[in-house]
C-alpha cells in the first residue's frame, strides 16, 4: 500500500494565489498574541512562550500557560470560563506517552510534556479574530483571576492602533 502526496495543479494555483494573503495573516496572528500579552501581562501565573531570538514566529497558536498556585485557577478552570462565554479554546496536545496505545511503550523523560499538557492553554488566535473577540477572551481570564482573588484595578480593554488587524 503506498498514498500519492502529490500536489494536483488546481491545488498549487490556490496555493500560490494564497501566499499573497500569507504577511497578513501571519500579521493578524502575531497582533492577536502581543494583545494577549499585554491585557494578561500583570496577572500572576500566567506565561507566554517566548520568542526565539534565532526566528521569528508565526504566532499560528497563541498559546499560555497557567500556574494554579499564583493564577488562582487551573487550566481546565480557565477552559470551561471561556467555554461558557461561548469563547473556543483547548489543552495544549497530549503527550504521545499518555495515549492509550503507547501505554506499554518506553519513555524517556516526559516530565515537561505532563507539565504543559496539565496547565497550557491555547487561546483563540486565528487571523480573522476580531478586536472585540480578542477583548472578550482577555475579560473572560481576567474575570477567572478576579473571581478567586478579587478585583484588581479596572481598565477597559482596547484595541490600541499598533495591535489592530491588518486590512483584509
Amino acid at each position: 500500500m503506498g498514498y500519492n502526496y502529490r500536489m494536483s495543479n488546481l491545488l498549487a494555483a490556490v496555493g500560490r494565489g494564497q501566499l499573497k494573503l500569507l504577511a497578513d495573516r501571519v500579521a493578524a496572528r502575531r497582533a492577536n498574541c502581543e494583545f494577549y500579552r499585554r491585557e494578561l501581562a500583570d496577572l500572576p501565573g500566567i506565561d507566554f512562550m517566548p520568542e526565539s531570538a534565532a526566528g521569528r514566529s508565526t504566532r499560528w497558536l497563541t498559546c499560555i500557560t497557567i500556574d494554579p498556585a499564583r493564577f488562582g485557577a487551573t487550566r481546565e478552570d480557565v477552559r470551561l470560563a471561556l467555554e461558557s462565554e461561548n469563547i473556543e479554546s483547548r489543552p495544549l496536545w497530549k503527550p504521545m506517552h499518555l495515549q492509550p496505545v503507547y501505554a506499554q511503550s518506553p519513555l524517556h523523560g516526559g516530565a515537561v510534556a505532563e507539565q504543559l499538557f496539565r496547565d497550557g492553554l491555547c487561546l483563540p488566535s486565528g487571523s480573522s479574530l476580531s478586536g472585540h473577540d480578542r477583548k472578550r477572551v482577555a475579560a473572560a481570564v481576567l474575570a477567572v483571576h478576579q473571581a478567586r482573588w478579587g478585583s484588581r484595578p479596572s481598565r477597559k480593554l482596547e484595541v490600541s492602533e499598533d495591535l489592530a488587524l491588518p486590512a483584509a
